[in-house]
């Protein structure tokens, strides 16, 4: 048995040497067009893409243009090269047609990819230099690229996240960005010992003296009680930031309470445990 199929093996090199051998030139000139074809297929995505800055274009659509371009330019590149080594196309569509199960099947996720990229260009959730986090893994970064297949991000920590583009368009997400201002909220515990309107008062000041929160009419601040809770009391803070200077602003506001607390000798009370232990002449001992 081992020797048939070592047999067969050897006879399938030879024959497989053979057509090498007679399809040497040919093999050489579709190794000459895909390296020169692929460096043509880069040069028109790059002029494609100063084009479409050139005029404006939506960068999303700009984006899955040139990724479609791409794919089909190198898809012809490909069927010629098939076609220059004599295999005819009748017999590949022949065998594409007997597996067209299994490639259906294979391509499956592939085709909802590219009607998911469909419905981002169409619908708009997120375009281009919008920050998204997208509901499901908890993926989240700017948008950089909307192609084809898949949604590029690059996030905070200058990694690059691929998601494919089946996935955005059928599951939730969170466009941060889309919006011109974005909302603070901050949460602290007071001592039930200190004076609620004297911490309100003194709060109003310092987000006043913050020259990046809003202070207009639609960007309300408000400062309130929140909760009582075991050992504080929680007050909240409610105020606005333009978009690109949220974090920035958010921990500038914190910083200037921490400081201007320390100064009005306003703590921040933290749990603490008090453990009582009994001796052994009856006397009680506190130790926190």
């Amino acid at each position: 048995m081992k020797q048939k199929t070592i047999e067969k093996t050897l006879k399938y090199a030879d024959k497989l040497l053979d057509w090498i051998v007679q399809k040497v030139g040919d093999l050489a000139l579709c190794v000459f067009i895909i390296v020169v074809g692929f460096k043509i297929v880069a040069f028109i995505k790059k002029m494609l893409k100063k084009g479409f800055q050139r005029h404006n274009m939506d960068p999303s659509v700009a984006s899955f243009l040139v990724s479609f371009v791409d794919i089909g330019l190198k898809t012809i590149l490909l069927i010629w090269c098939i076609g220059i080594l004599g295999v005819e196309m009748s017999s590949v569509i022949a065998i594409l047609g007997s597996a067209s199960i299994a490639i259906g099947l294979a391509v499956q996720g592939s085709l909802s990819n590219i009607a998911g990229g469909v419905l981002i260009l169409l619908l708009k959730p997120f375009q281009v230099g919008d920050y998204i986090i997208e509901d499901n893994k908890k993926n989240e970064g700017t948008v950089v690229a909307i192609d084809i297949f898949y949604t590029r991000l690059h996030t905070v920590d200058n990694k690059t996240v691929v998601i494919p583009n089946g996935i955005l368009a059928n599951s939730s997400l969170t466009n941060v960005t889309r919006q011109d201002k974005r909302r603070i909220d901050i949460f602290l515990g007071i001592s039930y010992d200190e004076s609620i309107v004297k911490v309100k008062a003194l709060l109003a000041k310092i987000i006043e003296r913050e020259e990046n929160i809003l202070q207009d009419e639609e960007s309300e601040v408000v400062i309130f009680v929140n909760d009582f809770e075991e050992s504080t009391v929680s007050i909240g803070i409610r105020a606005w930031a333009p978009m690109d200077l949220y974090w920035k602003t958010r921990w500038s506001l914190l910083e200037h309470i921490k400081e201007e607390f320390d100064r009005e000798n306003i703590s921040f009370p933290y749990n603490q445990l008090d453990v009582h232990v009994v001796s052994d002449n009856g006397k009680k001992e506190i130790v926190s």
